[in-house]
């Protein structure tokens, strides 16, 4: 298969899957094709995506956007952290942190280390050997032009798309507004034109969809097929509100387990962004909205709604000329903030493998393997959450406990069990260290370790696993209190 040059782009739905894709294609093709977007302000958009990982950053330098007009726009706070509460066990607590954590060998990470330092009796907890968890744990935040610290965003999802579409039309994209009534298809069945209500039509060499769970182009037009995996991520409905600003600023964003699902607490300047994840087979939605409200740090500002959810994947993330990008490509819940970064690291691959002289069904088959992998160890990942736990006081949990997993990550578990064996490929988004504190943090003790690390001396182990805890409680004594930070760097103008 092969189509004709592709000179114009149109993307179906905005928000902020549609805007990334816009701000990323007129951005690094200025000149090369025409993007066009087509969304409608009587369709609503999810919204609720406002905690971000790091790698937002490198789509922000890839698009020379300025951080701090990005956050003054947004609302936006720093982000070094997941705090887990109750997952293991009702009443546990880690932090699941960007950036390294302690120093290792070339031969064994650190956590060998750190089980050999525990068998030596030094009992420093695993989150001490980390910059970005004890500073997350003090609500400190600082940087500045030789900082090395690691960090993401909490923003306000619904100001962010505003932002891009600010940036996308000033470097030529264009906007139509408009419902898409019906989607035309060539012979062959690669898409030609959407037809809007209005009679309009908007004719496009390449499409993305971008709208949503309704998938309109991926899979009521193309009829893409859909890979279910909700008998691995039981949760499919999260009741949200959004309530007033706290007093307090931490910069992580907290995932307090329940008894049927999870909430979380995201800390914006001007508000913060709460919802709680469910699994409608053991929690109704009346209950969900009812348990949500009980548990809010600050009145609420909107009413609570309901959304519906299914997780898994499309069977291709691009099919013909259509790629989809966004929901619509599929979904593994927001536990580790995964959602935006999906959007970016979509358009980031479709502009690598870009069909400027037409789409192929080589470029096809490389954009779904590498999309396909991506997102099946996001899932294993995911999954880990839910499955390493010892709660059993909900059939929820039992359910969790006891499920069958992927074989992928069965035996990523087993190599940690057996040996503390935790690894890293590089078509993956979660680095060993992530896997190694959720494993750790949610009672999965390896029952041995690397014995090469036995071979430093007792005392060199305690000074060079000491040195690395003194040296993170010096920087972080140092560092200013994440409000204070915040206030003198991207203060929002209200």
């Amino acid at each position: 298969m092969q189509t004709d040059r592709v000179k114009k782009v149109v993307i179906a739905g905005g928000g902020t899957a549609g805007w990334v894709a816009a701000a990323a294609l007129s951005k690094r093709l200025a000149g090369r094709i025409e993007v066009v977007l087509v969304e409608s302000e009587e369709i609503g958009t999810v919204g609720v995506g406002e905690s971000t990982i790091p790698p937002v950053q490198l789509f922000h330098n890839l698009l020379g956007i300025d951080e701090q007009a990005f956050m003054r726009a947004t609302d936006a706070t720093f982000k070094l952290g997941i705090s887990f509460e109750n997952w293991g066990r009702i009443g546990d607590r880690y932090i699941h942190p960007f950036g390294t954590t302690g120093k290792g060998s070339f031969l064994a990470d650190f956590q060998h280390y750190y089980l050999h330092g525990l068998q030596l009796g030094i009992e420093a907890p695993f989150g001490d050997y980390c910059y970005e968890l004890q500073a997350a744990r003090a609500h400190k935040f600082g940087k500045s032009s030789s900082s090395t610290i690691s960090y993401a965003y909490h923003l306000d999802a619904g100001r962010y798309a505003r932002f891009l579409r600010q940036f996308s039309e000033a470097q030529g994209a264009m906007r139509i507004e408009g419902k898409i009534a019906r989607v035309e298809q060539h012979a062959d069945g690669n898409l030609s034109a959407l037809v809007l209500e209005s009679g309009q039509r908007i004719e496009g060499d390449l499409f993305i969809d971008c709208t949503g769970f309704r998938a309109l182009l991926i899979e009521q037009t193309l009829k893409t097929g859909f890979e279910d995996w909700g008998h691995w991520l039981p949760c499919n409905s999260a009741a949200v509100v959004q309530t007033e600003a706290a007093d307090s600023l931490p910069p992580y964003t907290r995932a307090m387990a329940h008894d049927a699902g999870w909430q979380w607490r995201i800390p914006l300047q001007h508000r913060v962004g709460n919802g709680l994840v469910y699994a409608g087979d053991y929690l109704s939605d009346e209950q969900a909205k009812a348990r949500l409200v009980a548990n809010l740090e600050t009145p609420p500002v909107t009413e609570p709604r309901v959304l519906r959810y299914q997780t898994g994947r499309r069977k291709q993330f691009w099919n013909k000329n259509c790629v989809a990008l966004g929901l619509s490509s599929g979904f593994v819940e927001p536990l580790e903030s995964t959602s935006i970064y999906l959007f970016m690291s979509g358009v980031i691959r479709l502009l690598r493998l870009f069909p400027f002289n037409g789409v192929s069904q080589a470029r096809i088959d490389e954009y779904n393997q590498q999309s396909i992998v991506e997102l099946e160890k996001i899932r294993d990942f995911i999954i880990l959450h839910y499955h390493q736990t010892e709660r059993d006081d909900s059939e929820f949990w039992r359910y969790c406990r006891t499920m069958p997993i992927p074989d992928t990550l069965a035996h990523r578990m087993e190599l940690f069990r057996e040996g503390a064996h935790a690894f890293q490929t590089g078509d993956e988004l979660f680095r060993l260290e992530s896997w190694t504190h959720v494993m750790l943090g949610q009672r999965l003790m390896p029952t041995g370790y690397h014995e090469i690390v036995a071979t430093l001396s007792e005392q060199e182990l305690a000074r060079h696993m000491g040195s690395i805890r003194q040296t993170i409680a010096r920087v972080v004594e140092r560092l200013p209190a994440h409000q204070d930070f915040i206030r003198q760097y991207c203060q929002a103008e209200g």
